[in-house]
């Protein structure tokens, strides 16, 4: 199986610059991965054409139209704007049986696809990138199970490669919802990928969580959102519980994705690191991205934050603004940076990696709890962080549900050859230090490419922009 290939020549490993003057600087971020790939889903579950705009043009994204046009989907890209991307569904509905499906590492295509299958006309193999084999998929397969389909594993059981074959019959047969019961505790998107597909299933569907742990419940909400955008029914009557009326999905016949808001975050951070501002464009008043808590976390840290020069100090401040405002925000930093104590990162763990940058450049401690459930991202992130912060001289440790950071004297930093685990946040974690620490190099900063197709030259660009 085929993957896209990116092939822009980057030193390996790469020489993380370091920043020599405040910041003043204006960095436009491209669209945003979550919100690209639940609107190819649902357009491909969809009868009509629909053109998205902005679409994040990334190794996931790609990965995730290629996964579709295996299922007989077409996703057709502007001559003049790759980023704008017409999806065609398959005809009367029914997607390409008997096809194999690459998944690289990317999260939501080995989530999201495989739902699909319950509508296609024969079995369907998945299979990706070797680090991906560790990614839990178990939860999501269980779903799949209990809606009729049948799963064959090719390698260790509850994890890919696999094999899923749709049911002989969907729905119930006295037309009530089914009921399914998943533990999400390790991933939202085990949720995600079952909603997304529900809306077609006759009769609905009645979803029920069934771990103590719920993570990351605003990507929950983000699909919630999206699938009642087009045309959906779904409802949380209670916290870990989603009832699905059987509808027709479609979306407006154009949608426009939203900057991605956890890639500005080495940006933005950037500011609170070297000193300076750093400005983010048409960043939304309203989301659904767990980055919208961004601009809090960064408050706390001591950060300065404006939107279009409005005090933002708070992310219920947006209210001010109404819910198709966008504008530029500014993060502004004097190079001091505050010690959180703890904070619950639950709702947003893919902030993390940058969180656990600042912080470990931080006058006092900090603990970012909530996020056990990254050990089972790209890599282990917390044994990822802790290994990462020690290796350049500060002191970190894992705990049951996330990580403890003593940050030292910067004199007591030093230089190294930081690892990424194919892992594009720990890739900007480390540049991110490498700011204010000499001598920092990164192996395969290219696995940014997941989600920030330039992410080298767009941070050199921000460098370039200086006081």
């Amino acid at each position: 199986m085929n993957e896209p290939n990116h092939t822009a020549v980057v030193a390996d490993p790469w020489p993380a610059p370091l920043a020599t003057a405040s910041l003043d600087a204006t960095a436009t971020i491209p669209g945003s991965k979550s919100l690209s790939n639940r609107y190819l889903i649902l357009a491909a579950l969809g009868a009509d054409p629909v053109r998205i705009r902005g679409l994040l043009r990334s190794r996931d994204t790609d990965l995730m139209m290629n996964a579709l046009r295996a299922l007989g989907v077409t996703c057709r890209e502007d001559a003049d704007d790759p980023t704008t991307v017409t999806v065609t569904p398959p005809p009367n509905g029914v997607f390409t049986g008997c096809t194999e499906v690459y998944c690289g590492l990317a999260g939501t295509v080995m989530r999201f696809v495989p739902p699909l299958v319950l509508f296609a006309d024969g079995p369907v193999r998945f299979d990706g990138d070797e680090q991906a084999y560790a990614r839990p998929m178990e939860p999501l397969l269980f779903g799949l199970k209990q809606l009729g389909a049948h799963v064959e594993y090719h390698g260790q059981e509850g994890c890919l490669p696999f094999t899923v074959t749709p049911p002989k019959k969907l729905g119930s047969a006295d037309g009530k919802p089914i009921k399914i019961r998943v533990d999400s505790s390790s991933s939202s998107q085990f949720v995600s990928g079952l909603l997304l597909a529900a809306s077609r299933i006759p009769g609905g569907v009645l979803l029920r969580h069934t771990g103590r742990t719920l993570p990351s419940l605003p990507h929950i909400r983000m699909t919630m959102e999206d699938i009642n955008a087009a045309g959906g029914d779904v409802t949380m009557p209670e916290r870990g519980r989603w009832l699905v009326q059987p509808r027709d999905l479609d979306l407006p016949r154009t949608v426009t994705v939203e900057p991605d808001l956890s890639n500005a975050a080495p940006f933005l951070g950037a500011a609170l690191i070297a000193g300076g501002a750093v400005r983010v464009p048409n960043w939304p008043a309203h989301t659904t991205q767990p980055g919208g808590l961004l601009p809090s976390m960064l408050h706390k840290f001591g950060a300065t934050i404006t939107l279009d020069g409005e005090p933002f100090d708070e992310i219920n401040d947006c209210e001010m603004f109404n819910d198709d405002f966008s504008g530029t925000l500014c993060v502004t930093g004097d190079g001091s940076i505050h010690g959180l104590g703890e904070l619950d990162m639950s709702a947003a763990g893919e902030l993390a990696p940058s969180v656990a940058a600042i912080a470990t450049l931080a006058d006092g401690p900090s603990q970012l709890v909530g996020i056990g459930h990254l050990r089972g991202h790209e890599t282990n992130r917390l044994q990822a962080l802790v290994t990462e912060i020690e290796r350049v001289g500060a002191h970190a440790e894992e705990l049951d549900n996330g990580i403890a950071i003593e940050p030292v004297a910067d004199d007591e930093l030093h230089g190294a050859v930081m690892e990424t685990y194919a892992d594009h946040r720990m890739a900007t974690f480390a540049a991110m230090l490498g700011l204010r620490i000499p001598g920092i190099e990164v192996r395969d900063v290219q696995t940014t490419r997941k989600t920030i197709p330039d992410f080298t030259g767009m941070w050199a660009a921000m460098l370039a922009q200086h006081r």
